[in-house]
């Protein structure tokens, strides 16, 4: 905001803020000095503003959210409310077209440039004969070659619209502005997301830009049923959360409480996006399961919109919420069914193998470790051969964290060294932990497998939160043994059936118990078999296709 400009306000628009008439022979100083009054006045306005939207401080400035008549008085809101003068990149391009003053404002990164000079080519040939009938009817009827533009009469809806790209024309004598669309985000192309790669499939997934992934969604489903709901979350970073679903599918009842919660969302912004979004409309607490799914593939997006999901789209985030999702969901990936369904079934048992190894295999051994009348003959073998300087639930404890901090230091080791950190953490520690007694041989072989499996389960979310049970089992059973694993195994089920992923079973099939959607589960059917839909979903048609044929 510029300081020198400003004023204590421009709420009248006829009598000016401040006027010092000239008497020969005053002392210069005394200006100077009053000149400077003003000016800490006007300081000490800005520094008292405590706006939280941009009504409030366009109404703080000049009492009112109307656009001014007068071009000069709305340059002088500008400069206090978003800073004109002071950034850079806020352009307020006053031009004359017609014989009437005219003021572009929009932001310099987002404008595309060759659109706003075939509007300004285009205004050039405007006369004061052609506007007889009206400038503002001649400006946006007439003489814009635009597609998307609309009017308005406040100026917060003005600075809404140009701080997400777009651009306004005001015109001098006229409460009206023209607002074009011109937006040109910063974009990077489609690409396969890191997490949910698959051998045969797409190679796009999505980015940053809402637009973009709405369009991959849209080119998958074709549907003049398929909906995509744009609402503003956040009073400073009025961020676009997109709901989508699929009209004659969908549980409406729930699409009503999804975009209820997200319109009563009341937060400064969401500059985290889809996360922050998510803790927002859920209020998990403190609870480490994923109660959603998230995906950056617009094929597997699609596939949930058939099934009557919702899907929530935030901008700036290349992932997706999926909700509601269960359990088992997490557990599944798009490579199962790029596959032959025999194909895929062993896909998705050798996963669901890694997964329970994530969990379980480091507490039973712990057990049968411990307590070795517990071991069953057939698996002597089990076991150290040699003890080592430190008790096995320290080795345990020591491993766990030092997986973490391999996996953290990994994501912020640039590429070219990320094999060099490898060659250390499995040759230089791994190795010579072993030899110099600090460790037992089966206890890394152990973690190993367990930290695989963890990799192995598609949802990251879901793998963090395995592990930290994983944690919780292998404390239990160094204390309590045998009573330990199971009353935490049981402890453990209790809390995942008493969890709900916006109102569904987050158990579901197994929970409420459902035979056949639960050998869905456990076997990847072929797509001609599977008529209906999952019918926790609710959904109004859930039929694929025709059942007798």
């Amino acid at each position: 905001m510029n300081q020198d400009q400003g004023g204590t306000g421009f709420e009248n628009e006829q009598e000016p803020r401040h006027v010092v008439e000239y008497v020969p022979g005053t002392n210069e100083l005394e200006h100077h000095e009053e000149d400077n009054s003003v000016n800490r006045a006007e300081q000490i306005k800005k520094q008292s503003e405590m706006s939280d939207t941009v009504e409030e401080s366009v109404a703080y400035w000049q009492k009112s959210d109307a656009i001014s008549r007068s071009l000069e008085t709305t340059k002088k809101t500008l400069d206090k409310v978003v800073a004109l003068g002071e950034s850079f990149d806020v352009v307020f391009r006053e031009m004359t077209f017609g014989g009437v003053k005219t003021g572009l404002f929009f932001i310099n990164g987002f404008a595309k440039d060759y659109i706003m000079q075939e509007i300004i080519k285009r205004l050039t040939y405007l006369t004061p004969e052609s506007l007889n009938s009206g400038a503002l009817h001649s400006f946006f009827d007439l003489y814009i070659p635009h597609i998307q533009v609309e009017k308005t009469e406040k100026l917060s809806k003005v600075i809404d619209d140009v701080l997400i790209g777009m651009s306004a024309l005001f015109i001098e004598g006229e409460q009206i502005a023209i607002i074009m669309d011109t937006r040109s985000y910063p974009v990077r192309s489609p690409e396969e997301p890191s997490l949910e790669r698959v051998v045969r499939g797409s190679r796009d997934g999505f980015t940053e830009t809402l637009l973009t992934n709405v369009s991959l969604v849209r080119r998958r489903l074709r549907d003049p049923g398929v909906k995509f709901e744009v609402l503003k979350v956040g009073r400073r970073t009025q961020t676009d959360v997109c709901i989508s679903y699929i009209d004659d599918i969908v549980d409406k009842a729930q699409v009503d409480a999804v975009r209820k919660k997200i319109e009563n969302i009341d937060i400064d912004g969401i500059p985290l996006a889809d996360k922050q979004l998510e803790e927002a409309i859920l209020k998990k607490g403190w609870n480490p399961y994923p109660l959603v799914r998230y995906s950056e593939r617009p094929d597997v997006v699609a596939s949930h919109l058939l099934e009557g999901r919702v899907v929530l789209f935030v901008d700036t985030s290349p992932s997706v919420i999926i909700l509601p999702t269960t359990f088992f969901d997490l557990c599944q990936h798009a490579e199962e069914n790029r596959q032959t369904p025999f194909m895929g079934t062993y896909l998705r048992w050798v996963r669901f193998f890694g997964i329970f190894a994530s969990l379980f295999l480091l507490p039973m051994w712990l057990l049968v470790v411990i307590h070795p009348e517990l071991k069953p003959v057939a698996l002597s073998f089990i076991g150290p051969q040699q003890t080592a300087k430190i008790p096995l639930i320290a080795q345990f404890l020591i491993v766990e964290f030092g997986v973490d901090l391999m996996r953290m230091a990994a994501v912020h080791t640039p590429t070219p060294l990320a094999s060099a950190m490898g060659l250390i953490a499995a040759i230089l520690i791994g190795d010579i932990a072993v030899k110099t007694g600090l460790f037992v041989n089966e206890v890394v072989l152990y973690m190993a497998v367990a930290a695989i499996g963890m990799f192995a389960t598609p949802s990251y979310e879901l793998g963090l939160a395995n592990r930290v049970v994983r944690l919780f089992l292998l404390v239990a059973v160094a204390i309590f043994g045998a009573p330990g694993l199971i009353v935490g195994t049981t402890v453990f089920i209790i809390y995942l059936t008493t969890q709900r992923s916006y109102n569904s079973s987050y158990m579901w099939p197994f929970i409420p118990f459902n035979a056949k959607a639960m050998a869905a589960i456990l076997f990847r059917v072929p797509v001609i078999t599977s008529k209906l839909r999952p019918s926790f979903n609710k959904t109004r048609d859930n039929t694929r296709m025709p059942q007798k044929e």
